[in-house]
Order: structure tokens, then sequence, then C-alpha cells
């Protein structure tokens, strides 16, 4: 969707996107390899404009991040495009009313991010407090580890394995090396603490 969008406010600018910088890591840190990639073309004069879907999506850390960020791509002669934001910084104009916006909007960004920590470590209190688990399912629970490692004692590679199971292969990988060097009696759970598990009486395919 957010290609689509900055695909069409190029085209409406007469202009043709060259380059994509698709950033796996979140923007609430400027420590990111495609931010740093960026950065490091805009300084050699390889980016003539940027178009963002929203400013968030560039700096989501605080403020004085988005200023320094934006600062350094106008020193470097890029024009900055906020496409949902319905910003364009241009670097050889000093615009009050577009710093303003900046402010507010990196502002914005920072007070949600916060707001969204906070809503997470009251739902992990208070999922943790009824006694269930936290986080993402487990994929390998010890019925399936012990199959899984009578599989592996009969000689059954971990692609084979795997596909018995219909997990993945990594995930089973990575469950029988932690068996392997936590012991074959012992597994760890979600936190890390080393649990009994009991031998299985038999395992049919």
């Amino acid at each position: 969707m957010q290609s689509v969008a900055l695909t069409k406010a190029a085209m409406a600018r007469v202009e043709e996107i060259g380059s994509w910088y698709s950033e796996k890591r979140s923007a609430k840190t400027t420590a990111r390899p495609e931010l740093s990639r960026l950065r490091a073309d805009a300084r050699m004069g390889k980016v003539k404009t940027l178009y963002v879907f929203k400013l968030d999506r560039l700096v989501r850390s605080g403020v004085a991040d988005t200023f320094s960020v934006i600062e350094e791509l106008r020193r470097a002669g890029v024009t900055v495009v906020a496409v949902a934001d319905n910003l364009v910084i241009r670097p050889d104009k000093d615009d009050v009313t577009s710093e303003v916006l900046v402010f507010a909007l990196g502002l914005a960004a920072r007070l949600e991010r916060t707001a969204i920590n906070d809503r997470i470590a009251a739902a992990r209190e208070r999922v943790e407090a009824e006694g269930r688990h936290w986080g993402r399912p487990r994929r390998v629970d010890t019925p399936t580890l012990e199959r899984a490692r009578c599989l592996r004692t009969a000689g059954r590679t971990v692609r084979e394995i795997a596909i018995a199971l219909k997990v993945p292969r990594s995930t089973i990988a990575a469950a029988l090396a932690s068996s392997e060097k936590h012991g074959p009696d012992r597994t760890p759970n979600s936190r890390g603490n080393r649990v009994r598990t009991p031998r299985p009486a038999g395992v049919t395919e």
C-alpha cells in the first residue's frame, strides 16, 4: 500500500522512483541499515527527492532525532516528501511552517510509541497475573519435541522431521539444538529456565 502511494506521489510530481529503501527494523531507533544507506547515498548526491509514506516511517525516536535527520538531508540537497502527512520539506527554503509540522509530527510519533509501550506492558502484566503465557504460541511443545527427538534418534533428517511434524525446519532445528545443549531430559521453557520433561512410552508417526 505504501509503495503504491509513493509511486503515485512521484508520478504527480513528474518524477520516477529510482531506488527503494525498505526498512525491516522499527523507526524507534536511527541505528538502522537502510536509514544508514539512505543517509550515505544522500551525502554522495545520489538522492534528489525522498518520498516517505509518513514522517514517522523515517524517524520515530523523538523530535531531536527527527530534526537531525531532516537537516542532514536538507544540507545534502534532498527534498523530503511525506505523502500521508501532506508535507514537503525543501532544502533551499527556510519554511517556519514546515519546521513546526516536523516538530509536531516528531513529538506525536514519540508520544504514540510511548503509549504503545505502556499498553503492551499493561497487557503483559495482566496476562502473566492470570497465569497465562505471554508472547507467541510455542510452535514446539514438550510432546512435539519428544517426538522430534525420537525421529532424530531413528535417523530422520531435520527436514524430514519438520515435514512429519508440520513445523518449520528452522524451528525444529533450533529446538533440537537447544534440547541437546540442555541434556536429553531437560528443555528450556519460554523464560530460559530448565524444566523436566517426561520420556514417552511410545511414539507413533
